[in-house]
């Protein structure tokens, strides 16, 4: 067996690999439940090196991302679900009767109207799913899925729930409603009720979700970016105690906290 850049070689290795006869007894061990957080970690990867802008990484990174649909195909062929002709065509499929502008008679003639052409097919195609499994009163919120990211599916579910007007006026109306939902947290804290915390917190995380979704901002990525800037600043910290001979754990905290406001006043510089 020999690497080529035809994606058939990669489905005839993954077939290989899956036999009983001569194959991997690892791969032959694993079914769609115990292959689906790979398929996961794999995005994120593909996610990572595109914020990084490493393209070397991309590259072999998407290779493994792209392993995923093919693996979880080999299994639903075993089974007699479909094989991976059929998700091409699935969304060779979609993708044409998603763009008309394109591919069809109707004209687009800018992104705006191409993307309210894409969510008017879209909302066709939820109530056609609804509709082949019997469900008469399909929701906007049924296929969010449940695996996003819980600051990603709230931003989603907001959003969703908007396009029928179910939405904060503004800005500031979101931005009260995060300082009402603090104040509960606060309240909740001084019951010393735990379970009242946990919900009041959840509260106030989906509603900073929604103030994110309302100014134009992607929570997930937000977060992120900030998780990025604790990290290389926390890094500052250890290293100045380092230099000055110290271990963190028992710098204290005026300490620790001198040497992060000295790479927070670098970053304002």
């Amino acid at each position: 067996m020999q690497p080529s850049r035809d994606l058939s070689r990669l489905i005839e290795i993954m077939a290989a690999l899956r036999n009983p006869v001569g194959g991997c007894p690892w791969d032959l061990e694993q079914d769609f439940a115990s292959i689906r957080h790979y398929t996961i970690e794999e995005a994120y990867e593909v996610a990572d090196a595109i914020e990084r802008e490493d393209f070397d990484d991309l590259r072999e990174e998407l290779g493994d991302l792209l392993l995923q649909p093919i693996y979880h195909a080999q299994m639903a062929s075993e089974a007699g679900y479909f094989d991976i002709g059929d998700v091409i065509e699935a969304i060779t499929e979609k993708l044409i009767r998603r763009h008309p502008h394109v591919f069809g008679e109707e004209a687009a003639r800018n992104a705006t109207m191409a993307k309210g052409q894409w969510e008017a097919i879209k909302v066709q195609e939820r109530a056609a799913k609804a509709a082949r499994k019997g469900d008469s009163t399909p929701s906007l919120l049924d296929d969010v899925p449940q695996v996003l990211p819980a600051l990603a599916r709230a931003e989603k579910l907001t959003k969703r729930a908007a396009k029928v007007g179910f939405d904060w006026p503004d800005l500031a109306a979101v931005r009260a409603k995060v300082e009402e939902e603090l104040a509960e947290v606060a309240e909740a804290e001084a019951g010393g009720n735990a379970a009242a915390v946990h919900e009041e917190i959840g509260d106030l995380l989906f509603a900073v979700a929604n103030l994110a979704r309302k100014a134009g901002v992607d929570a997930e990525g937000a977060l992120r970016d900030a998780n990025l800037k604790f990290t290389r600043r926390f890094h500052h910290v250890e290293a100045r105690c380092r230099e000055d001979g110290l271990d963190p754990a028992t710098a204290g905290l005026e300490r620790l906290d001198g040497y992060w406001n000295e790479i927070r006043a670098a970053d304002k510089a």
